[in-house]
């Protein structure tokens, strides 16, 4: 049963944890740090869309597969010719 009470907060404790942000840092100091968490979570958010862009495109390019090699270049065999007699001497 103590488990449940401490697992979600009430009422009566968001409102005790407001007045103490509120006695701390005082109603003129609560825009600018709002503003500075703000700023913060949106340099996280552009990190982390940084981060999984970098990982879809390592990803595209494993799961891509290679393009085909070109056929090798086949080089003349001298030996069938010179059983003919019409090779170069």
């Amino acid at each position: 049963m103590a488990h449940t009470m401490l697992a979600m907060p009430s009422a009566w404790h968001v409102v005790l944890v407001i007045a103490v942000i509120l006695i701390l840092f005082g109603g003129s100091k609560l825009p600018e740090l709002a503003r500075g968490l703000a700023r913060g979570l949106r340099i996280f958010r552009d990190e982390m869309h940084g981060v999984k862009s970098n990982i879809d495109g390592v990803k595209s390019d494993i799961e891509t597969p290679a393009p085909p090699l070109p056929p090798a270049e086949t080089t003349k065999d001298d030996t069938g010719t010179r059983e003919r007699g019409d090779a170069e001497t």
